[in-house]
């Protein structure tokens, strides 16, 4: 194999055989064919009585004057550049006698095991890429390893590093050893929690019922309660809350889902403790929509990443997973049939799945780009969606009522006003639901057909400039809660359209808020922060 020479402009016709050359073993030989040790100085052969030249490296004649470069070039050859930059020629091994042990060289990269030079110590880390390295022997460059005849006869594994030369790594390459370096980072990130992809632990959850809720099973819901303070500040999530929910169980009830930015929903003690229960990873993007399975046991998520993962609490494990055609912004079971579920995000359609074959059963076209809420009206016949549609031309798409089963549409003319509508909340008791609109106000609708507006009762005072704030009712009827874009939390009388309370809630947007479904004085709130309270 042609040997790698690198050369001098100045002196390479100058010069054309240099008086001294190193061979593969690290021996020197110069122009008199005689051997020396390789750490042995010229000064080593001198008879006694004679005057020493200058030390090897040194730039001092023996008259005590400075050398010239080339001069100090040509009197030791071992320190011209030329020379150090060559590789080694092939040539026949010389033994060494045994009676005289080789000392270190200066300029070759053999020393001897154990021995660690001056840079190596600061150096010790670094390690080339080129070839393997199966020798424990530290060095500032990994060594050559001396081949023999009986075991490998390929010169081409023996390793290109003579005198600190670093050999030439590729760019893809190095981008494969940063790609492994940064995985065997995140494998200790993914150790804290269950990374995406893999199923999660199951969730631990004590058998009996909190003792706080108990009371309230065997009777009849109470009269709401305004919330004065906080009981539990809930900071695990490390991106915006975008929604939360209870379990809709009562025995189970002291649970609430929230879902985050961080690619995670949380499943928390609220009640007792404000613990975090279990984290979810399953998502590789934003997880925009969570829900509790009507029974309690599953939840179902949707996120950024077109994907759709439906839970086992118990066990940990995927029930159901499905790849949808677009971000998912929203999801709801339906009431009745609970196999089935609606999801919507950015794309014209909205999409009907069956749990049990894993596939799209209904689509609902519309000539919009994105619905931002779903509400299901008469237990699971019709439901409404709310759109980004809010042109001049467009107010018959902002709202819109779908008969579930012939994906037909039942009325566009519900919301004419160039507003859209972020969130929908039913109302428990009477066949009206509400719409959270952009116009910083909530606007009440009649739940049948035709869906009129009223014209009369309108909760205004809160701020929405774009968020998705969310609303809802108390499970008796008798008060509706809202977020705020300034991190307020609002209670309106349902009656009187009146504000009961305004909490200061968050110190970002809040745009979350959920009543408990048993305890008459509890209220969850989440905000663009990350973090959740829980009123009492």
């Amino acid at each position: 194999m042609a040997s790698l020479v690198a050369y001098d402009d100045s002196e390479s016709e100058a010069e054309t055989e240099p008086v001294g050359s190193f061979n593969v073993s690290g021996q020197k030989k110069d122009s008199s064919d005689g051997l020396q040790p390789p750490g042995q100085d010229f000064a080593s052969k001198a008879p006694e009585g004679t005057a020493l030249p200058a030390k090897h490296g040194s730039c001092e004649d023996p008259a005590g004057h400075r050398l010239p470069l080339v001069r100090l070039w040509r009197s030791d050859p071992g320190s011209c550049p030329s020379q150090r930059l060559q590789w080694p020629r092939t040539e026949p091994d010389v033994t060494i006698p045994a009676d005289k042990p080789p000392r270190p060289s200066l300029w070759t990269s053999h020393t001897p095991a154990g021995h660690v030079p001056l840079a190596a110590a600061r150096f010790r880390p670094v390690k080339l890429s080129w070839g393997t390295y199966s020798s424990p022997e530290p060095s500032f460059c990994a060594q050559t390893k001396s081949e023999t005849p009986g075991k490998n006869g390929s010169s081409l594994q023996r390793t290109r590093c003579e005198d600190c030369i670093v050999p030439y790594t590729p760019k893809r390459l190095r981008q494969s050893q940063a790609l492994s370096t940064e995985t065997g980072k995140s494998k200790d990130v993914a150790a804290q929690g269950p990374s995406a992809g893999r199923a999660p632990a199951p969730l631990c959850v004590a058998p009996r019922v909190s003792e706080f809720i108990q009371p309230y099973l065997d009777s009849q819901y109470k009269e709401t309660t305004i919330p004065r303070k906080v009981l539990f500040h809930l900071r695990s999530h490390r991106g915006p809350v975008n929604s939360i929910q209870w379990c809709p169980v009562f025995a189970k009830s002291h649970m609430l889902l929230s879902a985050s930015m961080d690619k995670t929903f949380k499943v928390w003690n609220a009640v007792d403790s404000g613990r975090c229960l279990q984290t979810y990873s399953l998502h590789s993007e934003a997880v925009r929509a969570a829900r509790w399975s009507p029974c309690g046991q599953r939840i179902l998520s949707g996120g950024f990443d077109f994907a759709l993962h439906l839970t086992d609490l118990e066990t940990g494990t995927q029930v159901f997973s499905g790849q949808s055609d677009f971000r998912i912004t929203t999801l709801k079971f339906h009431p009745k049939d609970h196999s089935l579920f609606v999801c919507g995000g950015f794309h014209p359609e909205v999409k009907a799945w069956d749990i049990r074959t894993g596939k799209v059963v209904r689509s609902y076209k519309a000539t919009i780009q994105q619905t931002l809420d779903i509400l299901f009206l008469q237990e699971g016949s019709e439901f409404l969606s709310s759109t980004d549609a809010s042109s001049r031309d467009s107010a018959d798409r902002t709202i819109i009522a779908w008969d579930f089963r012939s994906s037909a549409k039942i009325s566009n003319q519900i919301f004419h006003e160039r507003y859209t509508c972020p969130s929908l909340a039913l109302h428990p008791r009477e066949p009206v639901f509400l719409a959270q609109t952009n116009g910083n106000y909530l606007a009440l609708f009649s739940a049948v057909w035709p869906y009129r507006m009223s014209r009369r009762r309108r909760y205004e005072g809160h701020k929405v400039e774009g968020y998705s704030v969310g609303c809802e009712c108390s499970p008796d009827g008798d008060l509706l809660v809202t977020g705020s874009a300034d991190g307020r939390v609002l209670l309106y009388s349902f009656r009187t359209a009146s504000r009961a309370r305004t909490l200061p809630g968050h110190t970002e947007a809040c745009v979350g808020a959920a009543f408990h479904p048993v305890l008459p004085s509890v209220l969850a709130t989440c905000s663009w922060e990350g973090d959740v309270k829980i009123w009492h």
